[in-house]
């Protein structure tokens, strides 16, 4: 990628931190291995867990007996379900809540199947916990584990979400009426009337396929009950430790002030680690009923097949054009595999419905989604929590419409986009927080002139010409190339998206100048590989006009920022990101009220830079914040104590963002197709991204690198699949492919800066930007490069022996 100076590619053009490509700070620290993560924190005495988990998609528990494990060696405790009947059963309550305005407006459907800690009388997946055992360490416990007899009496299975919704499939939760978990409709216009008079229509059916989070570090939680104050700490991995300190707490009948969680270091959340699960709530029961520390960590196995998955999605989809090529109308009727628990509401099939219409202009729109109960392990959200899957759907529709049109992808999308002059753009439709849906910003135009541009779309077309003219005519496998190699085909896609971003309610900064003149910055959000405690350090830097190396960055301490909500949804710096620049304002106002007074000049008159309050006049008065922080107050000398003028310099705000920061993008892809072997190598990828004003460009360029990443993974490499009696088929790394660096290509990065009006620095979040539109962009680069065969590319992930089939099936026809 070329680089512009840090200033000019921030969008910013104030402030001496914010747009500076500053190394992270915490990368020494990581690098030499000094991170903390939760299994690197030592707790004398501590017994550690291993839990027995359910080989059974569905069955009914019949007896458990304990008997031979409780008498092994080392162990200290076996629990059934039995044991811990008495406990709450687990609910995602905050993102199973409904917001008002969407529940007033929709009238959504949201079924609650509250999850038992350990299961009692029937399982629902493969890997529900069944029994815990709790042994001097992990090898003993596992050893343990062997010796819990379970019975089972297995139940019809259920993997396919269409067919858990037929009226004769066996209910997954016997409480419940059928295996609907969530539904929700919206409506915009008349589109069957735009349907009935449009000029072309295409109707397809597409799959988003399941895969999962796989981050590095796989879950893990400790916790251990103070001996003298009788409180509890619990060290874990999530990205939500306020939510986490609350569930705690409910399900122990503890006040939330005697739950203390730390988010330690994070390798990789991604999502998966922002939901509650029920080893979270065991743990800390563990040490509180044992009276010891009590350690559980994942293995990668546990980690593919029993934390949440993701993406699982079904298209049925129209879009409606009149001669023009302009949409007039689209119709899906989208459904969402939830698995067996609805562990989060409308979170992503509402992400779903909302971002379908993407960056384009649709008058007329009816989507009805619908979360379906299977016998599969339940479904969260995961980098892009519905966004891709929608926009995977959404593009590829736009590939069919361009080809039933005769008019070239980029020139069918770029005759619908949203113009910037019709910014805020109201959709019609409701946003997640049930406001109606706008669009406060953004040049979608520009993104994907500039994506054309620097993917050369006319040479592709020339060299994909040239190569195609010899057999052009044939839809038999191409024998010779003009350059002399087998059978490659070439080939171009596109895919633009639009992503909401700084979900709210709300985040929280609290900054306190310390008596050494260091500066600590506390916010709510945790980090796991994000940079806060660089971009944060810079926002506060900036604000209160001090050296970025005097600032201490604490997140996800639920002890030095009580209230928060946390590092999900793409929201830590729009929402962060604003309370620490408020906060920081504010503190700099103090300090500044503070130095006049011990100075003995007006507040006006001073300039606080680099940690230094001078006077603005030539050889005027000046101190530093070491020499007024530790010198206020003095002995016998009191200072105002009215509330604005005390010696303690603190201040705490709570942003809550007014409405979504949209942050979007255009990516393109070209790639080369061997018809021999299946294998799909991608020659040029484009991306052009528009996240408002940029804190630190390094952090984002990783931030939008690490996305593409794991979506290229999805859409070449990983799936999650589960045979029709619901035993998982790839739980290993022997069989699920992850990709590695070595798969990954260079990537062609642009940016442009329209900042947002919803927040004071003009920021989006980037975090889940760069996931969305791999699939889709892939998707139809492959498909383009097949097309003399006739190839419709409908699902993923894209692998050799799926591009063989899609050329056979095709050649068939």
């Amino acid at each position: 990628m070329s680089h512009a100076s840090d200033r000019d590619r921030s969008g910013q053009s104030n402030g001496n931190w914010i747009g500076r490509s500053v190394p992270r700070v915490e990368d020494d620290r990581l690098l030499r291995g000094a991170g903390r993560y939760v299994d690197d924190i030592a707790l004398p005495g501590a017994v550690e867990a291993a839990f027995l988990r359910s080989p059974h998609a569905h069955a009914r528990i019949e007896s458990v007996d304990v008997t031979a494990a409780l008498t092994a060696p080392g162990v200290v405790a076996v629990w059934t379900g039995d044991d811990v009947a008495d406990l709450p059963a687990m609910l995602n309550k905050e993102e199973l809540r409904t917001p008002p305005g969407l529940a007033a407006l929709l009238d959504p459907l949201v079924r609650m199947t509250p999850m038992p800690l350990l299961a009692r009388d029937k399982v629902l997946y493969v890997g529900q916990p069944v029994a815990v055992v709790l042994a001097e360490n992990r090898y003993l416990a596992e050893d343990a584990l062997e010796l819990v007899e379970v019975r089972y009496a297995p139940l019809p299975v259920l993997v396919d979400p269409e067919h858990a919704l037929r009226e004769d499939a066996v209910r997954l939760h016997e409480d419940l009426p059928d295996n609907t978990a969530v539904a929700v409709a919206a409506r915009v216009g008349d589109p069957e009337t735009a349907f009935a008079g449009a000029h072309a229509v295409v109707s397809e059916r597409f799959e988003a396929h399941r895969y999962v989070a796989s981050p590095i570090e796989t879950r893990a939680v400790s916790a251990q009950v103070d001996p003298y104050s009788g409180r509890l700490t619990v060290w874990s991995g999530t990205q939500t430790p306020h939510r986490l300190r609350d569930a705690v707490a409910h399900t122990l009948g503890l006040d939330s002030a005697a739950v203390h969680v730390i988010a330690a270091d994070v390798g990789g959340g991604f999502g998966q680690k922002g939901i509650l699960y029920v080893e979270e709530l065991l743990v800390p029961h563990a040490a509180r009923r044992l009276g010891r520390p009590v350690l559980w960590r994942e293995d990668r196995n546990e980690n593919l097949t029993a934390s949440s998955h993701a993406r699982e999605q079904i298209h049925r989809i129209e879009l409606a054009a009149d001669a023009g090529g302009r949409i007039v109308a689209v119709r899906d009727r989208i459904t969402v595999n939830f698995g067996a628990y609805n562990m989060t509401g409308l979170v992503v099939p509402y992400n779903s419905l909302c971002h379908l219409l993407g960056p384009y202009r649709v008058p007329n729109v009816h989507i009805d989604v619908t979360g379906v109960l299977t016998n599969t392990t339940f479904a969260t959200p995961y980098r892009g929590a519905g966004r891709p899957e929608t926009v995977f759907a959404m593009e590829r529709a736009m590939d069919r419409l361009a080809v039933e049109l005769g008019i070239e992808p980029e020139e069918l999308r770029a005759r619908n986009l949203v113009r910037p002059d019709e910014m805020p753009y109201a959709t019609g439709l409701v946003d997640r927080s049930g406001s109606p849906q706008s669009y406060d910003s953004g040049d979608f135009p520009e993104l994907l002139r500039r994506a054309v541009a620097k993917a050369d779309v006319e040479g592709v077309r020339a060299r994909q010409s040239a190569r195609r003219k010899p057999h052009h005519a044939s839809r038999q496998p191409s024998r010779r190339r003009e350059d002399g190699r087998d059978g490659k085909h070439l080939g171009i896609g596109f895919a633009l998206y639009i992503e909401a971003t700084g979900l709210g309610p709300f985040e929280t900064a609290r900054i306190d100048l310390l008596p050494s003149g260091r500066v600590r910055l506390a916010i709510g959000a945790p980090s796991q590989g994000q940079g806060h405690r660089t971009s944060m350090a810079q926002i506060a830097a900036d604000a209160i006009g001090v050296p970025l190396d005097v600032i201490d960055v604490i997140g996800g301490d639920t002890d030095a920022t009580p209230f928060g909500v946390g590092t999900i949804a793409s929201r830590a710096l729009v929402n962060a990101g604003n309370a620490t620049h408020r906060a920081g304002r504010l503190v700099r106002e103090r300090i500044v009220e503070a130095a006049a007074r011990r100075l003995g000049v007006t507040a006006e008159s001073l300039v606080l830079s680099e940690g230094v309050a001078s006077s603005d006049q030539p050889g005027g008065p000046s101190i530093g914040l070491a020499e007024l922080a530790g010198k206020a107050p003095l002995p016998g000398v009191p200072e105002p104590t009215d509330g604005r003028h005390g010696t303690e310099i603190s201040e705490t705000v709570h942003f809550r963002p007014p409405g979504f920061a949209v942050a979007s993008g255009a990516h393109a892809a070209v790639v080369e197709v061997d018809e021999h072997t299946g294998e799909i190598e991608i020659l040029h990828y484009v991306v052009v991204h528009d996240a408002g004003n940029i804190v630190n460009p390094m952090i984002a360029e990783g931030q939008v690198t690490g996305g593409i990443a794991q979506g290229i993974g999805g859409a070449l490499y990983e799936e999650m699949v589960y045979g029709p009696d619901g035993q998982p088929r790839t739980g290993t790394y022997m069989d699920y492919l992850v990709p590695t660096s070595s798969e990954i290509p260079d990537l062609d990065m642009d940016e442009i800066f329209t900042p947002s009006p919803m927040n004071d620095l003009g920021v989006k979040g980037l975090g889940e930007g760069g996931a969305i539109a791999p699939q889709a962009v892939l998707a139809g680069a492959v498909e383009d490069a097949l097309r003399p065969f006739g190839v419709v590319v409908r699902r993923g992930p894209l692998s050799p022996s799926r591009v063989r089939a899609l050329i056979r099936a095709a050649v068939d026809a």
